[in-house]
């Protein structure tokens, strides 16, 4: 006889696994409706969460956590023995290689298999392939329970939708997918979100079904977007601004505003691969996935070469260039430079001799070895750039004013090339 799915009250203890930008408010938004242990194996994150401070900017009002009589958060995982619902909430980053890297999820499985009990519902939230969270986590969770799926305990897949920095777009006022490995664990899962989902969810037939929604809502961005940085290309070789080209195309009603940009981050940069590597492994060969990563990737380089021709036509070198690239995040009004395509700009610059400073005063530069050797400045330097880069459109950024850029060039003359098109096109030398 199968185990019984736990209440949906008060009484029902949830854990959540991975305290990042996306379990974080997950965990706090069921606090008002059950017991929450939360749990990361990072101890000093840990640490300064429950003193109310949270590096990633998902932690809006640090009284969320520091008078939240219902939600306690740990380094150590011996809480979750007492949860009948888990949620795992980990990243899926890709290798060097651009494969899946599956290790954090496979870690918080095994967490999970030596912490479950009979009845309990595990949730995923982290980015899949289609059939991971039944064919990668669910045998580790048996292996290490001697637990069987559908008999002993339950699994169901809802993709996260967080987009961080949006405070219109909320866990509470998005469409939420939701699955479950039985059509009883389905329902489920769907009543268990509709608590903190004010709009509703969206009940997905399976849990691959589910899986694969989440990886083609990014991916079809990361197309979108790979399309307007070809246009930016082309534009550029015939001589024409793509900022003056996209307000026009704006004003038809169906036409959709995206606009060249370093398209990096933990979401659109990283799921391609996931859905490639799963088509791969079935035997199907995809021609457009890769095709929009391909085109963003080359982004960087783009820009350098640009900056390249445009300090030639001053009769300077870029390797006795002095170079600021303002923002070296992956998203403006971020601290997360996880596979920022800023730094890789930066890079970019340095390999081709110029002397790079970087100036980014929300970035958070610890403990990622991406960040290893930037020279990271407080302030930039008046009268000391060749060239200046506007990489990524910080509110911090945004406020300097045109004329302020220029005193920081060499004689009041630097190059200024405007990645965000955020001056106008007569303001700067280039745009993207």
């Amino acid at each position: 006889m199968a185990a019984q799915l736990p209440a949906l009250n008060g009484s029902t203890q949830l854990g959540v696994i991975g305290l990042g930008y996306v379990g974080l408010p997950i965990a706090i938004a069921f606090s008002k409706h059950f017991v929450v242990y939360g749990f990361d194996k990072n101890s000093s994150k840990v640490t300064a969460l429950q003193n109310g401070t949270d590096s990633s900017g998902a932690l809006t009002n640090p009284e969320d956590i520091t008078e939240n009589d219902f939600l306690y958060l740990y380094a150590d995982s011996e809480p979750l023995n007492r949860c009948r619902i888990l949620l795992i909430t980990v990243p899926t980053p890709i290798t060097s290689d651009n494969k899946p890297d599956l290790t954090l999820l496979k870690e918080a499985s095994e967490t999970v298999g030596n912490h479950i009990q009979e009845g309990t519902v595990v949730i995923l939230e982290s980015t899949v392939y289609p059939g991971v969270t039944e064919d990668v986590c669910v045998p580790i969770i048996e292996s290490k329970s001697g637990l069987k799926l559908n008999k002993d305990f339950y699994v169901g897949y809802s993709p996260e939708r967080v987009n961080p920095g949006d405070s219109q777009h909320r866990l509470d006022n998005v469409v939420k997918v939701t699955s479950g490995s039985t059509p009883d664990v389905a329902e489920f899962v769907a009543r268990f979100y509709e608590k903190v989902v004010q709009v509703g969810v969206h009940r997905a037939p399976s849990i691959r079904v589910a899986e694969a929604a989440k990886v083609i809502e990014n991916i079809q961005r990361d197309l979108n977007i790979a399309l307007v940085n070809e246009f930016a290309q082309l534009f550029h070789h015939l001589g024409l601004d793509t900022g003056e080209i996209l307000e026009a195309a704006r004003t038809k009603w169906n036409f959709l505003p995206f606009r060249p940009g370093l398209v990096g981050g933990h979401c659109i940069g990283i799921d391609p691969y996931y859905l490639t590597h799963k088509a791969e492994e079935s035997g199907y060969t995809p021609d457009v996935i890769l095709a929009g990563r391909a085109k963003n990737n080359s982004v960087p380089t783009h820009i350098v070469e640009r900056i390249e021709n445009l300090l030639s036509e001053r009769k300077n070198d870029i390797k006795r260039s002095r170079i600021l690239i303002m923002g070296l995040t992956f998203k403006e009004n971020l601290p997360d430079i996880r596979n920022s395509k800023a730094i890789e700009l930066v890079r970019e610059l340095e390999s081709r001799g110029a002397s790079v400073e970087c100036f980014d005063p929300i970035a958070d530069l610890s403990g990622f070895d991406q960040a290893n050797g930037l020279n990271v400045i407080e302030q930039p330097v008046v009268n000391a750039y060749d060239v200046i880069v506007v990489a990524v459109a910080h509110n911090v950024i945004r406020d300097f004013k045109i004329e302020q850029l220029r005193c920081l060039g060499i004689n009041g003359d630097p190059v200024i090339f405007d990645v965000q098109h955020l001056f106008s096109k007569d303001q700067v030398s280039e745009r993207l």
